[in-house]
This record gives structure tokens, C-alpha cells and sequence, in this order.
């Protein structure tokens, strides 16, 4: 297994569409019918003009008005969802569904490979130590993962009884059960259940950065805890982003060397999953390096 990117060799063309997830696929579908949408307007307003229609200079003015505040109102939102920094997450008003994206090669449910949601303890809110056999501990800057589940089908109301399952790489970068040297350990891999509230909790370390993808964590939801531990009826599988500058500064502490260099060659904008929107995945970051940090996302589903 190579040893600079810490994973098995993919082809890459493979791996981007793959990565990418629904909404890659879905924006070709989006933009043919935005296409369509603005022939359809326009052959509306010759017919209209044609027939001699909305002549009148009141008509013109309430057109005008409408139009200044569709664009105002289009730029905001075009600046909320390019904007990307730490305060997006839990503040965001949408109760659109978080994004679907790929597990990824490493998600170890058992749809590839290892399966950890069998192992007893996993269901647990520190997931820095493995579970079971295995006995190592992750070592890195401390970080909470507070997830909030809401029920789109239910005005957006926290989803109790939800349950989800997270996992990231270390600080060097490796998935636990997949990547040599943490091929035997199962630790930053956990299950926890929403409370009243659709919080879950996960106490683990800031993921490192690994070379061609943004620093995140990936997750999956499911309806209950017996659901996620079976690997059933999942609801939704996405990846939380982590800001720049909170990463910068994590990178710039014993253990994460690797992940300066891997953080500077790429971007959100040209990462395999995020580069197709990241507004309703980046976390809200608070706390600090010496304290230890948390990381918040509201994850609709």
C-alpha cells in the first residue's frame, strides 16, 4: 500500500465522479431546466409584446421593482452559499436536505470490506480509542462533532431517536481497518443516537489532511440505533467540511507536519466532493487549539 497518500491507488477520472455524489449528478439535470425555463420566458414575452401587453407605466415600474429584488434577493443568496466560512452551519436557515455524497473507499459498515457497526462498543460518544480486540487510542488536537438531525418531512423539528454513524481519518491522515499501520485498530469510527433535542455528540480529534481532499468527516444517518448497527434503512450518507483557518492553525501543532503540505494543494473549490457546494456542510467552529475545539453542523434529513 503506498505510503505518501496513505490509501490503495484510484483511478482519479473514477474517483471524482464517484465522489462527487447527487449533487454532482444532479447539476446537468438542474441546468437543462433553468435553460429551458428562460426560452420558455422569453418566448412568453414576445407573444406578450406582440399582442401589446403591459404597456402602461405602472406596469413597467411594479416590473422594474420586482426585478431589483429578485436579483437583490438572488445575490444574497449566491454570497450565503459561496461564502463558506466558520460561522455556516448551525445558523443557516434552510431546511433543505444536507447534500448526499459517497461514503467514500474506507467507510467501514461493511459495504466495503470491514465492518465495525458489528463490533460491541461502538455505539459510544468518544471515539478516539478502539473498540473490541483492539487497543490503540488516536492521538491529535481534541475536537467535539455535535450534530443536530431535523426531520424536513416535519417542518425541520429535531429528529429523536436518530441515530448516526461518523468517521474520519488521524491526524496522519489514515483510516482506521483499511490503511497500513491502523489496519488493526477501529478507532474515530462510532454510533451515536439523537436525543429530544436531534443533537449527537462525538468526542475525537481534528482529521488531518490527506493528498487530494479537504479535511472533513464523513457520515451516515439512520431512522434508530438498531438501524445503524445493522447497516439498514439509511436515511442519508454526506461529510461535514472543516473551515480553513481552524485547520491552518490545528496543522500548525506536533503530529499534523503531513497535512501543511496536503491542506496547501488544494481548495474547497477543487476538492472531489465539496467543489460542487459546501454552504450547507461546513461547520461552525468554536473553542480553541489549547482547549480544544467543536466542531457544529444542523444536518437535515
Amino acid at each position: 500500500m503506498p505510503t505518501d497518500r496513505q490509501h490503495p491507488p484510484l483511478d482519479e477520472a473514477a474517483v471524482e465522479d464517484h465522489d462527487r455524489g447527487l449533487a454532482h449528478d444532479l447539476a446537468g439535470f438542474i441546468d437543462r431546466r433553468r435553460a429551458l425555463t428562460l426560452l420558455g420566458g422569453a418566448g412568453m414575452v414576445a407573444m406578450a409584446t406582440a399582442c401589446g401587453v403591459g404597456g402602461d407605466s405602472s406596469t413597467d415600474t411594479t416590473s422594474s421593482t420586482t426585478d431589483t429584488t429578485t436579483e437583490d434577493a438572488t445575490s444574497t443568496s449566491q454570497q450565503s452559499t459561496e461564502s463558506g466560512d466558520s460561522t455556516t452551519g448551525t445558523e443557516s436557515s434552510s431546511c433543505s436536505e444536507i447534500p448526499e455524497e459517497t461514503a467514500g473507499p474506507f467507510p467501514g459498515d461493511g459495504s466495503n470490506g470491514p465492518d465495525v457497526l458489528a463490533e460491541s462498543g461502538v455505539v459510544r460518544s468518544d471515539i478516539t480509542s478502539s473498540v473490541g480486540s483492539a487497543s490503540g487510542t488516536a492521538e491529535g488536537v481534541p475536537l467535539i462533532v455535535e450534530l443536530t438531525v431535523v426531520d424536513t418531512s416535519n417542518g425541520c423539528q429535531p429528529y429523536a431517536g436518530a441515530a448516526i454513524y461518523l468517521w474520519h481519518c488521524d491526524r496522519e491522515g489514515r483510516y482506521s481497518m483499511y490503511d497500513e499501520g491502523v489496519e488493526d485498530e477501529n478507532y474515530l469510527r462510532g454510533v451515536q443516537e439523537a436525543g429530544d433535542d436531534g443533537v449527537v455528540r462525538f468526542t475525537t480529534i481534528v482529521p488531518g489532511a490527506y493528498s487530494g481532499r479537504w479535511p472533513h468527516a464523513h457520515f451516515e444517518v439512520y431512522p434508530s440505533v438498531d438501524a445503524a448497527t445493522s447497516a439498514s434503512d439509511r436515511l442519508r450518507t454526506s461529510q461535514l467540511a472543516l473551515p480553513e483557518d481552524t485547520c491552518t492553525e490545528v496543522y500548525a501543532t506536533d503530529g499534523y507536519e503531513q497535512s501543511v503540505g496536503n491542506l496547501q494543494q488544494t481548495s474547497l473549490d477543487s476538492d472531489m466532493v465539496f467543489s460542487d457546494g459546501y454552504s450547507l456542510q461546513m461547520a461552525k467552529i468554536s473553542g480553541s487549539v489549547d482547549d480544544g475545539l467543536t466542531a457544529a453542523l444542523t444536518v437535515p434529513v
